[in-house]
C-alpha cells in the first residue's frame, strides 16, 4: 500500500433543538410530592393549579360562546297577546318561553354550554331573575334582571308574579346568549329583520296614554301617534310593539312634549 492514509469523512447531521415542554402546575405538584416538599410549597402549587384551571375554563366558555354565535338559533316571535283593560287594548308580540328554551338550550348543548335560572324577590317586591351560562369546563357567567310583578290583564297576585318571571327567564337567556327575536313572517325569506321595543316597554308607552288622553281619545291619538312615527322612522308599524327599538327614546320624548302640553 501506499504511503497515503485514508481519509474517512466523517458527516455529521445537524439536529434541531427540540421544543421546550410545557409543564403544567398539576405536573409540577405531582414532582413536588414525589420530592417531599413541604407542606407550604404543596399549598402554594394547589393554588396555582386552581388558577391555572379556572384559566382554562374561562378559555374554554370564550371558545364556545365564539362557536355559538358563529351560527346561533333563529328566535321568532311565534305569539301575539292582546287584552283588554280599563285603560284601553294592549296588544303585541313575542317569542314564547318555551320557544326561545328549547332554541337556544340545543344550540348550546352542542358547544358543551347549559343554563339555569336563579330567581329571588328583593326589597319592594320586585323580582329579580339571573340566568347563568356554564361550559362543561366549571366556567360560569351570569345576566340579570329586576321588574315589578305584573298585574296587567286582571292576574292575580300569584299570576302577576309568574308572568314576571316568565318575561325575565325569556329576556335574561336571549341577552345572556347575545340573541334578538325575529319577527315572523309568512316564509321566513326576504324580510328585514328589526328589533322591535320590549312588552314592557310597549306596555309602558300605553300607560302614558292613558295619564295624558281621555279615555274617549286615547285611540284616534295612539292612532295618529303611530302614523307620525312610520312615516318618522320610514318603517311599517301598526300598533306600540312594533315601534323599532331605537326609535324607543322618540317615542317617549314625543309623549312627554304632550304631557307637559296638557298640563
Amino acid at each position: 500500500m501506499s504511503a497515503a492514509q485514508e481519509i474517512v469523512e466523517v458527516k455529521t447531521q445537524s439536529v434541531a433543538p427540540a421544543a421546550p415542554v410545557s409543564t403544567t402546575p398539576a405536573q409540577l405538584l405531582a414532582i413536588a410530592v414525589q420530592q417531599g416538599a413541604d407542606l407550604q410549597k404543596l399549598e402554594k402549587l394547589m393554588d396555582l393549579q386552581a388558577r391555572w384551571e379556572a384559566n382554562e375554563a374561562r378559555k374554554a366558555w370564550v371558545a364556545a360562546m365564539s362557536a355559538f354565535k358563529a351560527n346561533p338559533p333563529e328566535i321568532v316571535k311565534d305569539k301575539h297577546v292582546k287584552f283588554t283593560t280599563q285603560k284601553g287594548v294592549t296588544e303585541y308580540d313575542h317569542a314564547t318561553i318555551g320557544h326561545v328554551v328549547e332554541s337556544i338550550a340545543q344550540a348550546l348543548g352542542g358547544h358543551g354550554l347549559s343554563h339555569r335560572w336563579n330567581i329571588e324577590q328583593v326589597e319592594g317586591g320586585r323580582i329579580k331573575v339571573t340566568c347563568v351560562l356554564t361550559h362543561v369546563m366549571g366556567h360560569s357567567e351570569s345576566t340579570s334582571l329586576m321588574a315589578g310583578a305584573d298585574d296587567s290583564g286582571g292576574k292575580n297576585n300569584i299570576q302577576a308574579i309568574g308572568s314576571t318571571v316568565t318575561y325575565l327567564q325569556r329576556y335574561t337567556l336571549l341577552a345572556a346568549t347575545g340573541l334578538a327575536a325575529q319577527e315572523a313572517d309568512d316564509d321566513g325569506k326576504g324580510t328585514e329583520t328589526i328589533e322591535r321595543i320590549s312588552e314592557s316597554q310597549a306596555a309602558d308607552l300605553q300607560c302614558m296614554f292613558d295619564e295624558i288622553y281621555p279615555a274617549a281619545e286615547i285611540e284616534s291619538q295612539r292612532s295618529a301617534f303611530i302614523r307620525y312615527l312610520s312615516k318618522s322612522g320610514k318603517v311599517q308599524i301598526e300598533k306600540l310593539s312594533d315601534i323599532p327599538a331605537n326609535m324607543h327614546k322618540q317615542a317617549v320624548d314625543l309623549l312627554n312634549s304632550k304631557r307637559k302640553q296638557k298640563q
